[in-house]
């Protein structure tokens, strides 16, 4: 798919299934929520932990980061499960924050396609030096995706955190299952988002091919960059 329904995909489509998850099961079918809510957790913690892991393996760049976004999308089936003020309000959050992150991500991720024409991170390097608003951008939005402290993504994840531990639902050992299996996909994210910045801005890839030259985004890319960029510190 183009960059342009990417964001699309990431931003609006797959926050809708978890706003239909939360009007219609917790709402409108409350019972029926609290007795397919563990069902609802496995696949959470499923989705987590193979998106996490399968994402550092793909060599497409988009492909990366339509896994990573798949992976934050556990969190907030998560919060859904865990039945708790505190859990349903960082899913929440999730969707907001993640819906704001993901769409920028393949902003940026289409803006450098534009100017460099490669989507294989194998292929790239160097990318930082001729574009360092790119690269400024794209560091600042995987910082918030990987949930660095400041950030909306940080404060979802944890109120999640906070749900589950706190949630009446379930018993103890399983709550501590799902509580290492979260932290392992929050230990996974940095691995592959960071060794993605790595392999496309940092190197001389780029500079060892012909006709490299390329130019950094303009005030347009910039200004939609910026204001996608405010609710997320905000």
């Amino acid at each position: 798919a183009h960059y342009s329904t990417c964001m699309l995909l990431a931003g609006i489509l797959l926050k809708m299934g978890a706003y239909g998850l939360i009007r219609i099961n917790m709402e409108l079918l409350p019972h029926a929520h609290s007795i397919f809510s563990p069902w609802l957790m496995i696949v959470g913690t499923i989705q987590i932990i193979y998106a996490a892991s399968t994402s550092p393996g793909q060599r497409n760049l988009k492909k990366r980061i339509a896994y990573s976004s798949v992976s934050h999308m556990g969190f907030i089936l998560i919060g859904i499960a865990s039945i708790t003020d505190t859990g349903l309000n960082g899913a929440i959050l999730q969707i907001i924050s993640h819906g704001f992150i993901g769409a920028a991500l393949f902003f940026l991720a289409g803006t450098s396609y534009d100017r460099i024409r490669l989507v294989y991170l194998d292929e790239m390097g160097g990318v930082a030096i001729p574009m360092p608003k790119i690269f400024t951008m794209f560091s600042s939005f995987s910082m918030a995706s990987l949930a660095l402290p400041g950030m909306s993504g940080f404060v979802a994840e944890v109120i999640v955190f906070l749900g589950i531990i706190t949630s009446q639902k379930y018993l103890l050992m399983p709550k501590i299952a799902i509580t290492f299996v979260m932290a392992i996909g929050m230990i996974l994210t940095p691995i592959y988002l960071l060794s993605m910045s790595r392999q496309m801005f940092y190197g001389y890839k780029l500079f060892n091919t012909p006709n490299s030259y390329v130019f950094d985004s303009g005030p347009r890319e910039l200004f939609v960059s910026i204001s996608i960029f405010l609710p997320v510190i905000g």
